[in-house]
């Protein structure tokens, strides 16, 4: 994409105007409401012929049942990085993020669950969601319980005060002093790792740990199945989703085609996981239209802004069509993920 110094002022002036006149309205706008509303000194017929231009580079295109244009990803992605003027979130939009995203319950999914449904209805976008990847977590105590005589419960005590449990199978009858002394040897041996790093490492460090029947039995089920006891990617990556209802009422959904593919990708949550999962480290992320990799999002924009607290790293945003307010949505999601570390700290 040419840099925005290579169109001239009235294009960038004129570029933005058609910007922000398709964001307001869903409807191609036309040389005369430009001139009318935006006061750029020009006659409706200059507006016209610089709008051809825009469109013979690539930053309009002209809907056949209408005089009017509207942007291309192109035109929207030079708006973001060189025209835009961001708003800050409102004071009464910040009070309701706090209020909504506080609530009761501090866990955090419940955090996160929250923080997505009210920026969705405060952006009038679907707003999204996705939990740290715990397997980057460091372990700091397991617990093992005997509930019943062939199952144990494992309790995962992870740094940043999260609490993961599974059930493994166990040796029938196995004796209490055998899961005191095993709980004793995982620990001594296993904390202060990620789990990433006790699946690489566990069979090294459990194979000469204890020599005694009972405790060498339970060890070994520890080692025999690491893959599946210290792999908790499944539970730490999900994704919590909004209203899609905010997506429905807007207009490029109107049609029962339009609606169809909204609700399609909705009920994608891996699409959209692995979506959010590639902006962790990435800061604030706007991906437009044919940007986003996965073709299915070519209709969208992701808006998105990782958080980090302590060991916790993930993503909170908004997906919407491409024709977004953007200036007001950055601000929003930008606070959002700041909100989120806040209360995770």
């Amino acid at each position: 994409m040419p840099p925005p110094e290579q169109l001239s002022e009235r294009e960038l002036r004129v570029l933005e105007a058609v910007v922000q006149t398709y964001i307001e309205t869903a409807e191609p706008a036309g040389s005369q409401t430009i001139a009318r509303r935006f006061g750029l000194g020009v006659s409706p017929a200059t507006i016209r012929n610089t709008m051809s231009e825009l469109e013979e580079k690539g930053y309009l295109f002209h809907p056949h049942t209408s005089a009017g244009r509207v942007p291309t990803d192109r035109a929207y992605r030079l708006y973001v990085d060189g025209l835009i003027r961001l708003a800050p979130p409102s004071a009464e939009d910040t009070n309701t993020l706090r209020a909504q995203v506080q609530g009761s319950g501090s866990t955090l999914e419940e955090i996160l669950r929250r923080a997505a449904q009210v920026l969705g209805v405060l952006t009038q976008e679907l707003g999204m969601a996705v939990a740290p990847a715990l397997n980057e977590l460091v372990l700091e105590r397991l617990e093992l319980l005997l509930v019943s005589s062939d199952r144990l419960l494992l309790v995962f005590n992870l740094r940043s005060g999260v609490v993961r449990t599974i059930f493994v199978q166990v040796p029938t009858n196995l004796p209490a002093p055998s899961v005191q002394r095993v709980t004793q040897i995982l620990n001594d041996r296993l904390a202060g790792l990620t789990l990433a790093q006790v699946r690489q490492s566990v069979v090294e460090r459990l194979r000469d740990a204890d020599s005694t029947p009972g405790n060498r039995e339970l060890l070994n089920i520890f080692i025999a199945e690491r893959d599946d006891i210290f792999d908790l990617s499944s539970d730490g990556t999900a994704v919590m989703l909004g209203s899609a209802q905010m997506l429905a009422d807007q207009p490029e959904f109107a049609s029962n085609t339009g609606i169809r593919g909204l609700l399609e990708l909705t009920e994608r949550r891996d699409l959209l996981r692995r979506a959010l999962e590639a902006r962790r480290q990435a800061g604030l992320s706007i991906s437009i239209g044919w940007e986003n990799l996965d073709p299915r999002l070519s209709n969208f924009t992701l808006v998105t802004s990782s958080y980090q607290a302590g060991d916790l790293k993930g993503v909170i945003g908004v997906m919407g069509p491409t024709r977004m307010p953007y200036d007001k949505i950055i601000g929003l999601v930008e606070h959002t993920s700041r909100l989120v570390e806040d209360l995770l700290e």
